[in-house]
């Protein structure tokens, strides 16, 4: 356990926080100012900042804005160019990977062509900062939640999984958004609950006390500010199901569809979900292999090669299937119950007792009332 008396001021930090001044919604926080210079400070500690959505993505600006408002850190953001929300632990070999230099209010920012493991594994090269470890690494906010078997696919908790195998401390942080319940603002409310956690984070790995071993995957219910508290959790085996839709082109020429990836019109999509009735799910099945062979027109040689054939298929996430347990403990369960699921993570076997002790001791000490 901590010592009591650094226990004790936690809490009154925690307990007497103020909210964030009130900004003027109409800024916004990427800047365009070509003279706006970042004064870095070598008194304090130095954040990295990543995501998989970019940066325009809320959760990230929302974030950057009250860790620069405090004036507490050098806050630094390296984020991917495009949407890599589902990459995984992806990394960019053999290819040239391009850092360009952006502007956030108060903070110094690259967007790399590439994936969050790749931005956080480069901005801690030491090629691209002039720094090569910051104290701590924060992926998110994410659009959605990460949960279980989401968490091999997510790319935010794959920027969190990066920084511990690089030695540095990590959080990865999800809004669980839900379509057309969830607001833009909800972004705002998510960083208020989670800003205190990550404070005394920060403070916590400078004292040598952190959980070592692990990162720490946040999950943050819809409507953030009705939390019903923080909630130590395990990784669960919740998933979504896999869907492949098989796409058919044989309207168009060869080479049509590939020259209009975004297509829309024409393409038709055929439902291979499990509801079917097994009659017309083979009726559908037979129809698609009809429709859907392709024979490429060249070959290799630059003669037609009638053995070869093209198949196009979208991958989308069905309905998640749910555990039968009544494991409350679970990250999934806590999440759904309203609390804010704090899971350990580590890429180390055989120590998840360990890590779920320590970390159970630590929430217990810095956030009152935490499971």
């Amino acid at each position: 356990m901590m010592p009591p008396g650094l226990v004790s001021n936690l809490q009154e930090a925690l307990l007497n926080r103020k909210p964030p001044p009130q900004q003027d919604e109409s800024n916004d926080a990427v800047s365009s100012s070509a003279d706006e210079t970042v004064e870095f400070d070598e008194s304090k500690p130095i954040v990295l900042l990543t995501n998989t959505d970019g940066l325009e993505s809320p959760g990230l600006l929302r974030l950057v804005e009250a860790l620069v408002l405090q004036g507490l850190y050098n806050v630094h953001v390296c984020v991917p160019q495009s949407d890599k929300s589902v990459s995984g632990h992806s990394v960019t070999v053999g290819e040239t990977v391009e850092a360009c230099s952006a502007k956030v209010n108060g903070a110094i920012a690259f967007e790399i062509s590439g994936t969050p493991v790749d931005c956080v594994s480069l901005a801690l090269s030491g090629a691209l900062f002039s720094w090569s470890k910051p104290l701590l690494v924060i992926s998110g906010i994410n659009r959605g939640s990460s949960c279980g078997h989401h968490m091999f696919y997510s790319g935010v908790v794959a920027g969190a999984r990066e920084a511990l195998l690089c030695g540095v401390p990590s959080l990865s942080i999800s809004l669980n958004w839900k379509k057309d319940e969830s607001q833009e603002t909800d972004f705002k409310d998510a960083v208020e609950v989670c800003l205190p956690l990550i404070n005394a984070a920060i403070r916590d790995i400078e004292k040598g006390t952190f959980p070592k071993d692990c990162f720490l995957n946040i999950e943050i219910p819809r409507s953030p500010l009705s939390n019903k508290g923080f909630k130590l959790t395990k990784q669960s085996m919740w998933r979504s199901t896999p869907n492949w839709l098989a796409v058919s082109s044989s309207r168009y020429p060869t080479g049509h569809f590939l020259a209009n990836p975004q297509g829309g019109l024409g393409l038709q999509f055929a439902q291979l979900g499990r509801d079917a009735s097994a009659a017309g799910a083979a009726r559908r099945l037979a129809t698609q292999k009809k429709n859907l062979e392709i024979i490429e027109s060249t070959g290799a040689a630059g003669k037609p090669d009638t053995n070869r054939v093209k198949k196009y298929f979208r991958l989308e996430f069905l309905e998640k299937q749910q555990e039968e347990t009544e494991d409350d403990d679970l990250d999934y369960r806590a999440l759904e119950s309203g609390y804010v699921a704090v899971t350990p993570v580590s890429v180390s076997p055989h120590i998840e007792t360990d890590i779920q002790t320590t970390t159970s001791d630590w929430i217990s000490a810095v956030i009152p009332g935490g499971e």
